[in-house]
C-alpha cells in the first residue's frame, strides 16, 4: 500500500513540475494596456485573454520552441517563436492594423469617379447627366475645380496649363488622339462613349510616377471589367441616332455601340450662326467595342474604336473681306489590349498594348494640308503586395511616334515635315502605410526619348494624414516632363524635354452623402518651347528658354443626402499665373487662363412627374486678350463667361425615356476673345472682330429606349 501511494506522489509531482507557466503583457505602441487579446500557443489549447491591464498569464505541458500568437481585433496579430522557457513576462505591443475602409487615402490632386472608390467624388452616372455637359466626359469634368472654360475649345485645361498638358489613358494604356478633330472656333468633343466605363480618375497634379508625357494632368478611363446584364440600347437624336447592344457567353462578354451624328437638321432650325456659313455640317460615324474574358486568376480586355467625321464651311475673317473656306476630312481609329494575371503571394502582373492612327485632309482657301499620325504604346507593370502596410508598384513602357505633315500651297509649292520618336521610360512606386493615420506614397520615373536625345528623371512624393474620423490632409510633390508638341518638334529636332514641377496641400471631408475638399497649388514651369514667329514653322527659331508658374485655390463641396431626392455640388477655382512661352515678348497670363470659375450643379428626381432635372450654371471671368492698339501685352481682357443649361428625362415607360437638354438658355452673348487686324486702318487703329460661339444655344431632343432581361434597365445612367 506504501508502494502504491509513493508511485501515485511521484506520478503527481512528476506532472506538476512539469507544467510551465506563461505570461506578459500586451500594450498597443504607445504602451497602452489592450484588453481582451487572445494570447496561446499556435497548435494547442492553451491560452488565455488579458485582462484590464493587458496582463495575461496560462499553463501549458508543451516543451522546446513553441509559436506564441496574440490577436486582436483592429491589431495586426503578432507572433513570437522561442524556446519554452524564455516565454515568461514577455512585453508585446502590438501595431494598428490597417483599415481599408476606413483608413487614410492618398489623394491630393486626384477626383475618382467610381462606384467601388471610397473617395469619389463623381459617379459615372455625373458624367452624362450633368446639364451642359451633353453627354461628353470633358463637360462634367469642368464643373471641377482645377478645370478652366475655354469654351471654344472644349478640352480639357487645367491650373493654368494648355490642353496639350493633359493625357487620356483607356485601361492604363496611352489614348493619342483622344478629342474629335474640328475648326478653330468650334469645340470639340472626346471621341469616347461613357457608358462603356466603370470609372474615371481625373488628377488635376501630384499624380503616380507610373504615368508620364503631361505636364498638368492625367485622366485614366477605365472599362466595365464584368457586364451585369445582355441588353439592348437605342436612341435616336435631333442630330442622330445610336445602337449599343451587349452579349455574355459565360465569362466572356462583348459590348458595342455605333453613333452617327449630322448637325444638318439643327442647323436648318437654328440658322443663325455667328461668324460661320457651313457648307457641308459637321457629319460624323463611330464605333466602340469592348471584348471580355475572365477566370478566377486573370482578365483579358480588348478596346477599339474608330472615329470618321468631316465638315466644310466659311468663316469670318477680320482679314479678308470674304469668308474664308476650310474644310476637314479626319478619320481615327484605336485599339488596346490588355492582360492581368494574379499570382499567389500577392503578386499581380498587368501588360499591355495600344496602337493609334490619325489621318487629317484639311483644306484652307485653295491649301491643302495631310497630317498623319501613327503611335503605338507597350506596357508591363509589376504589382506586390508585401503586406498591408507596403505595396510596390514597378514597370517599363515604350511610345512610338511617326508624325508626318505635307503642305501643298496655293501655287503648287509643296513642303513636308515630320519627325519619329521612340521612348522609353521605367517607373517604381512603393505604398507605405505607417498606420490608419498616416501613409505616403513614393515614386520615380526615368524616361529617354530617341528624336531628343535626352533623358530624365521625375521623383515623386505623396503624404496624407488622417485628421478626424471623417478628415484628412494630404501633400504631394512632383517633377514631371514632357516631349513638346508636334506643332514645334516636325521643325526643330533640337528642343528638350520641358519640365513642370507640382507643390499641393489637400484637405479633404467626408461624411454621409457630404463632400468638401480645399486645394492650394503651386506649378513651376521650366524649359518651355518659344519661337520668334506668330506661329511655329520651317523658318522659326526654336528654343527652350521658357518659363513659368501657375498657383491658385480649388473648392469643392458635394451634397445629396440632406435634401430628398437632389443632388448638388459647388465648386470654385482661383488661378494666379504667368508664362513666358511660344511667341510671347515678355511673361503674361496666357488667354486660356481666366482667374476665376464656378460652377453649380443640380440634379433632382420628380416621383410625380416621372423626371430627372438638371441644371447648372457655369461662371468664367474675362480672359485676357491682346490689343496691338495699346503698349502692353494681354492686358486687356474679355467680359464675363455665363451660361445656365438645362435637361429633362422623362420615363415614359420603365425603359423608355423622352430626353431634351438645351446649353445656355437665357441666350448670354458670350465672347471668347478679339481677332485683330493685321494692319492698322487709315486712322492708325487695328480693327478687329469678336470671337464669338457660332450659336449662342444649343439644344437636343432625344428618344431612347432599352431592352434588357430584367426588363427595368434604362439608359437614364447615359443622358
Amino acid at each position: 500500500m506504501k508502494r502504491i501511494t509513493l508511485f501515485i506522489f511521484l506520478l503527481i509531482s512528476s506532472f506538476t513540475f512539469s507544467q510551465t507557466i506563461i505570461s506578459g503583457i500586451v500594450t498597443d505602441t504607445k504602451n497602452n494596456p489592450i484588453e481582451g487579446a487572445n494570447v496561446y500557443l499556435e497548435g494547442t489549447y492553451d491560452g488565455a485573454s488579458t485582462d484590464e491591464k493587458g496582463i495575461f498569464s496560462f499553463e501549458t505541458l508543451e516543451t522546446g520552441t513553441q509559436n506564441l500568437i496574440v490577436s486582436m481585433v483592429s491589431f495586426e496579430t503578432y507572433m513570437q517563436a522561442g524556446d519554452i522557457s524564455y516565454l515568461k513576462d514577455v512585453k508585446i505591443n502590438l501595431r494598428e492594423a490597417i483599415n481599408q475602409l476606413n483608413g487614410v487615402t492618398l489623394t491630393a490632386g486626384t477626383f475618382e469617379a467610381g462606384d467601388n472608390s471610397k473617395v469619389s467624388v463623381l459617379k459615372p452616372l455625373d458624367i452624362v447627366t450633368t446639364a451642359g455637359a451633353a453627354g461628353d466626359f470633358v463637360g462634367a469634368l469642368q464643373t471641377l475645380p482645377g478645370t478652366s472654360n475655354v469654351s471654344e475649345d472644349g478640352r480639357l485645361f487645367v491650373r493654368g496649363g494648355q490642353a496639350g498638358e493633359t493625357q487620356v489613358f483607356i485601361d492604363g494604356l496611352r489614348v493619342f488622339q483622344p478629342f474629335n478633330a474640328t475648326a478653330n472656333n468650334i469645340p470639340t468633343r472626346g471621341r469616347f462613349s461613357p457608358f462603356l466605363f466603370k470609372g474615371i480618375t481625373f488628377s488635376t497634379g501630384g499624380y503616380s510616377a507610373e504615368y508620364g508625357q503631361a505636364l498638368s494632368s492625367v485622366l485614366l478611363l477605365n472599362t466595365v471589367d464584368v457586364p451585369d446584364q445582355e441588353k439592348t440600347d437605342i436612341s435616336v437624336l435631333s442630330v442622330g441616332a445610336g445602337l449599343g447592344r451587349t452579349e455574355i457567353w459565360g465569362n466572356k462578354s462583348l459590348s458595342v455601340n455605333a453613333q452617327y451624328i449630322n448637325l444638318a437638321p439643327y442647323q436648318w432650325l437654328v440658322p443663325n450662326e455667328q461668324g460661320a456659313r457651313w457648307n457641308k455640317p459637321y457629319e460624323s460615324i463611330s464605333g466602340e467595342a469592348v471584348f471580355r474574358s475572365k477566370t478566377d486568376k486573370s482578365i483579358f480586355k480588348f478596346y477599339t474604336g474608330f472615329n470618321q467625321a468631316n465638315l466644310d464651311l466659311d468663316q469670318e475673317d477680320i482679314n479678308f473681306e470674304d469668308f474664308v473656306n476650310f474644310r476637314l476630312k479626319n478619320s481615327n481609329l484605336y485599339a488596346n489590349a490588355s492582360y492581368k494575371y494574379f499570382f499567389d503571394k500577392e503578386w499581380t502582373m498587368t501588360a499591355g498594348a495600344s496602337l493609334s492612327s490619325d489621318k487629317n485632309d484639311i483644306g484652307f482657301e485653295a491649301n491643302n494640308i495631310n497630317a498623319d499620325e501613327t503611335a503605338g504604346h507597350v506596357k508591363v507593370k509589376v504589382k506586390k503586395n508585401f503586406s498591408n502596410r507596403f505595396q510596390l508598384n514597378f514597370g517599363a513602357e515604350h511610345f512610338i511616334t511617326d508624325y508626318e505633315d505635307n503642305l501643298t500651297a496655293s501655287d503648287g509649292a509643296a513642303f513636308d515635315s515630320g519627325y519619329k520618336d521612340n521612348l522609353s521610360a521605367g517607373f517604381a512606386e512603393a505604398d507605405i502605410f505607417f498606420s490608419n493615420k498616416l501613409a505616403m506614397k513614393l515614386g520615380v520615373r526615368g524616361e529617354y526619348s530617341s528624336f531628343l536625345a535626352d533623358a530624365n528623371v521625375a521623383p515623386r512624393i505623396s503624404l496624407a494624414y488622417k485628421s478626424s474620423e471623417n478628415g484628412q490632409l494630404s501633400l504631394a510633390y512632383g517633377d514631371f516632363y514632357q516631349n513638346p508638341l508636334n506643332e514645334s518638334l516636325r521643325f526643330d529636332r533640337s528642343l528638350d524635354f520641358e519640365k513642370t514641377s507640382h507643390y499641393i496641400l489637400n484637405y479633404q471631408y467626408l461624411s454621409n452623402g457630404k463632400t468638401f475638399r480645399a486645394e492650394a497649388y503651386y506649378k513651376d514651369y521650366d524649359r518651355l518651347v518659344k519661337f520668334n514667329t506668330e506661329m511655329p514653322q520651317f523658318n522659326s527659331e526654336f528654343n527652350n528658354l521658357g518659363k513659368g508658374y501657375a498657383t491658385g485655390i480649388d473648392v469643392f463641396w458635394r451634397d445629396n443626402k440632406s435634401i430628398k431626392n437632389l443632388d448638388y455640388w459647388a465648386s470654385y477655382s482661383y488661378l494666379s499665373t504667368k508664362r513666358d512661352f511660344r511667341n510671347f515678348r515678355e511673361s503674361a497670363t496666357p488667354n486660356f487662363a481666366p482667374a476665376h470659375g464656378l460652377s453649380l450643379v443640380t440634379k433632382y428626381w420628380v416621383e410625380d412627374w416621372r423626371s430627372q432635372i438638371g441644371l447648372s450654371y457655369n461662371f468664367s471671368s474675362g480672359r485676357p486678350y491682346d490689343n496691338p492698339n495699346t503698349p502692353e501685352f494681354l492686358a486687356e481682357k474679355t467680359k464675363a463667361f455665363n451660361s445656365i443649361n438645362m435637361n429633362w428625362a422623362y420615363l415614359i415607360s420603365q425603359q423608355k425615356i423622352l430626353f431634351f437638354s438645351v446649353s445656355n438658355v437665357t441666350g448670354f452673348k458670350n465672347v471668347n476673345g478679339y481677332q485683330y487686324a493685321n494692319t492698322p486702318n487709315m486712322n492708325g487703329i487695328f480693327d478687329r472682330r469678336a470671337i464669338r460661339p457660332t450659336a449662342d444655344a444649343f439644344f437636343v431632343v432625344g428618344f431612347f429606349w432599352t431592352i434588357s432581361d430584367d426588363k427595368s434597365s434604362n439608359q437614364l445612367d447615359n443622358l
